[in-house]
């Protein structure tokens, strides 16, 4: 695997942290892969925004910071406010479709997902539209496997919610599309 940079965004309390921290564990813990994660957050306990940058590599990293993301994950109208101007040309987009509405032009490619109304619709419960955006990114972007991926939510959700988690996670996976 050649180096890949990500950035996980979105507002706080959905999750985006989260999601980056799964995937550097399933990369590094169950893929055997190098990774380095670091997060920011605004002040307000929830709707401020919140993300992570991830780089992922099959040898030892050397500079931990994210300056242009390979792959940009938005959960939020924000994110893409924020963030979109650092993807890298000829990036990836990875949106929540319910959320995102609005894009700039901008030379990636661009895939989107309802993630925010499968979690409230089908699960009713919402707090899984980012284990739904990790499916999609898993799916398209395989920056870890997915049985990786799979491994590090087990590892991560609390007792009694893996299954729910595991189906949110399949719902990304079939339900992502190019846009």
């Amino acid at each position: 695997m050649p180096i890949t940079n990500l950035t996980f965004a979105g507002i706080g309390g959905q999750g985006s942290i989260l999601a980056g921290t799964i995937l550097g564990n399933a990369a590094v813990t169950f893929g055997g892969k190098y990774a380095t994660q670091t997060q920011a957050y605004s002040s307000e306990l929830r709707g401020g925004y919140a993300a992570t940058w991830i780089i992922f590599s099959d040898a030892p990293i050397v500079y931990p910071r994210v300056i242009a993301p390979d792959i940009l994950v938005a959960q939020a109208q924000d994110s893409i406010q924020r963030f979109a101007r650092t993807l890298r040309k000829k990036g990836t987009l990875f949106m929540d479709s319910d959320i995102v509405t609005e894009l700039p032009d901008m030379d990636a490619a661009k895939y989107g997902v309802p993630a925010t109304s499968i979690a409230r619709n089908r699960f009713s419960a919402p707090v899984v539209a980012n284990i739904i955006m990790l499916g999609a990114l898993t799916k398209i972007a395989p920056v870890a496997e997915r049985n990786c991926v799979e491994q590090a939510i087990a590892a991560a959700v609390p007792k009694g919610k893996t299954a729910l988690n595991m189906e949110a996670f399949a719902a990304g996976f079939e339900e992502v599309r190019a846009l």
